[in-house]
């Protein structure tokens, strides 16, 4: 038998050696559970790599990467992978195989990770590479993308007659088919807010919910009254649900007192309680959960039978969460059992199609909120909240950006919580980065607000060092 090289430095290895690496190199494994190394330009020319470069796949470029014979006879673990990327094994898995992401932010974001050469991408990573890096000239800049969606979004609006251009469309009669446009335009701006956060957003959406509000003197059939003002009901609920991502706490209460007037005079009870679920989750925001109880326990009594289970679950599981945080804590796993059980009895053709964010990652993050609110009180259900905020993430789809950020927040909480602190210091830091890719002030409070968990580790220097990160991410929104 001959000797082989180490696949890592070129290097020979001894014969009885069976794990592909010297010994140098085995001693250098335990850095890539925290950081990618430095491959040698060669690393980039070997096939499988070259090929989904070709492809401009990003997912099957991390595939091939992981399984580089540079790292060994065994390829690298999607978990350690996903570490780095700031997801999760199972996100990791559903890139890797599914179809290739066109979100520049995280293209860029994740080649910067992996240190794949400008020269290889098929996009720009950021203005300091060379100007000819790109294949097609795109720059990864998540603002400027996100302003040319939104900027697309209104052009469909103006196309369809309806709002969004330089100047208000005139008044004209109204058909049905212009309220699915205007509900389909605002599916688009939700869409957006789930992903970048509502502090880009909240300006187009506030202006288009005043368009919409004007449309109600348009003429119109009088049996389209109803779910025309139900259309102003929605865009007055998610400008003000924008207006609460962007800190702007004023413009989001006036938002809401509209819609929710709107959604009453349409006779809509399940949308006014969709906008006092967003009003409690305002209020909770701001601590003020006795409140977030009234508006939530008001949300219920005027549903009465027209409360469908996928509502009642929002609702309660809403109401568990403050309800924890005011220490009556056998009352809200109470709550959460009942939100548990009207979840599995949701139909989503029978549902709302504005209640198509609740899923069982929101489900989950409540129990998360619960279980931490109960280790700070009581020193108990510690290991329950990281593992409810671990499974909340795996459960929310990629495109639920923010969500997940939030939720990797809870997790860092609740690692510290169960004197993991150094693994939620590499949660943390993770989510400080992440946090300065979404427009979102509401992320940004959450973020900051992790102080409060360090507790007794902020004698530890990483601790430390990561409490002293977080006074400069306070300082930098004041």
């Amino acid at each position: 038998m001959t000797p082989a090289n180490c696949p890592r430095c070129g290097g020979r290895l001894a014969r009885d050696n069976d794990t592909g690496r010297c010994a140098p190199c085995q001693a250098a494994e335990r850095d890539r559970l925290s950081t990618p190394p430095a491959v040698p330009d060669s690393f980039w020319d070997h096939e499988p790599v070259r090929t989904a470069l070709v492809r401009r796949h990003l997912g099957q470029v991390i595939r091939a990467y992981r399984h580089h014979p540079y790292h060994g006879r065994s390829p690298l673990p999607q978990s350690i992978v996903a570490g780095w990327l700031g997801i999760t094994q199972a996100q990791l898995s559903r890139i890797e195989n599914g179809p290739a992401l066109v979100h520049l932010d995280r293209l860029a974001h994740w080649a910067t990770v992996l240190r794949v050469p400008p020269r290889s991408l098929w996009f720009a990573v950021g203005p300091g590479f060379p100007a000819g890096a790109p294949a097609d000239g795109i720059r990864a800049t998540p603002d400027l993308g996100r302003r040319t969606l939104l900027a697309g979004i209104a052009a469909v609006s103006a196309g369809a007659g309806l709002v969004g251009g330089a100047e208000q469309p005139r008044p004209r009669c109204l058909g049905s088919a212009d309220v699915s446009r205007l509900n389909a335009i605002l599916e688009l701006y939700r869409s957006v807010d789930y992903e970048c956060g509502g502090g880009l957003l909240y300006r187009e959406v506030a202006r288009f919910a005043e368009s919409v509000y004007r449309m109600l003197d348009w003429s119109h059939a009088p049996g389209l009254t109803p779910r025309l003002v139900a259309a102003v009901a929605a865009a007055r609920q998610l400008a003000g649900w924008t207006a609460l991502d962007a800190g702007r706490h004023a413009d989001a209460q006036r938002h809401f007192a509209a819609g929710e007037r709107a959604a009453m005079s349409a006779d809509d009870a399940p949308l006014a309680a969709l906008i006092r679920y967003s009003q409690a989750k305002q209020l909770q925001h701001l601590r003020h959960n006795e409140d977030a109880l009234a508006a939530l326990r008001l949300a219920h009594s005027e549903l009465g039978s027209r409360a469908t289970p996928a509502v009642r679950a929002l609702l309660w599981g809403a109401e568990a969460a403050s309800t924890a945080a005011l220490g009556d804590h056998r009352s809200a796993l109470t709550l959460l059992g009942r939100a548990t059980d009207q979840f599995e009895r949701v139909d989503p053709e029978r549902e709302p199609t504005w209640m198509a964010f609740y899923d069982r990652g929101e489900l989950l993050a409540q129990y998360g909120r619960v279980y931490r609110d109960m280790a700070r009180q009581a020193g108990t259900h510690a290991t329950q909240a990281v593992r409810s905020v671990e499974e909340a993430i795996v459960a929310f789809g990629p495109a639920n950006v923010r969500s997940m950020v939030l939720n990797e927040v809870g997790l860092c909480s609740a690692l510290f919580l169960t004197d993991e602190p150094e693994r939620a210091v590499a949660v943390g830091m993770r989510v400080v980065e992440k946090s300065r890719a979404l427009s979102s002030r509401r992320v940004v409070d959450r973020v900051v607000n992790l102080r409060r968990d360090l507790g007794r580790h902020r004698h530890l220097p990483v601790v430390a060092g990561f409490e002293r990160t977080l006074t400069v991410r306070a300082a930098a929104t004041v």
